[in-house]
């Protein structure tokens, strides 16, 4: 775990020095762990299954019940309702990754700003 922290930081310090904002992603709470404990700027928790590919927002959830972070926690994938984005609020997510539940609207702006406006 610590070579693999050591490796990813490496490639987070190349990205702050050309003035790039950091994200790792994780899918599992070991994941989520050594996420946090990089010099990542932000993190995201993917509700996806990457073995299955089924989508549960739980995921994010029953992470951030397991560890606290300082970080900025994004939530990824699944998110599609007001309800979603107010659910992932009251875990303590500060940011959201929306695609589909936008691109599949015909009101893109209605539909973001509705989503915008949950919390």
């Amino acid at each position: 775990d610590k070579k693999m922290v050591s490796e990813m930081d490496e490639l987070i310090d190349y990205g702050h020095k050309n003035g790039v904002k950091v994200l790792v992603e994780a899918h599992t709470s070991k994941e989520f762990e050594n996420a946090c404990k990089t010099d990542a700027d932000i993190v995201g928790i993917n509700n996806r299954n990457l073995d299955t590919l089924k989508i549960d927002l739980n995921t994010t959830r029953n992470i951030l019940e397991e560890f606290n972070s300082s970080k900025i926690i994004i939530s990824e994938s699944g998110i599609e309702t007001q309800e979603d984005i107010r659910f992932l609020h009251k875990c303590g997510v500060k940011g959201y990754l929306i695609g589909t539940a936008i691109m599949k609207n015909e009101d893109i702006e209605q539909t973001v700003r509705r989503l915008v406006n949950s919390i």
